[in-house]
């Protein structure tokens, strides 16, 4: 698991948000394979999901750290 977050958090705002993108429609996707009984691997809605929230997450970490910074910085203007 820590691999997949190393990975992700070497991509730069860009790439993560074509990620999130990819696994978004895959989603959307896999509910319909779910939905007509096409499925053929279940666990790969539970990845994608998670795959999602940890994107999430390390995208609201970086705005969190962009926005401490600008402030920082512009306490010390």
């Amino acid at each position: 698991m820590s691999k997949i977050v190393e990975d992700f958090r070497a991509k730069s705002d860009d790439e993560l948000q074509t990620e999130l993108g990819q696994l978004k429609k895959e989603q959307f996707n896999l509910r319909f394979q779910s939905a007509t009984g096409q499925m053929e691997k279940p666990a790969r809605v539970r990845e994608v999901r998670r795959s999602i929230a940890r994107i999430k997450t390390l995208q609201t970490e970086r705005a969190a750290t962009a926005q401490s910074q600008s402030a920082a910085s512009a306490k010390s203007a």
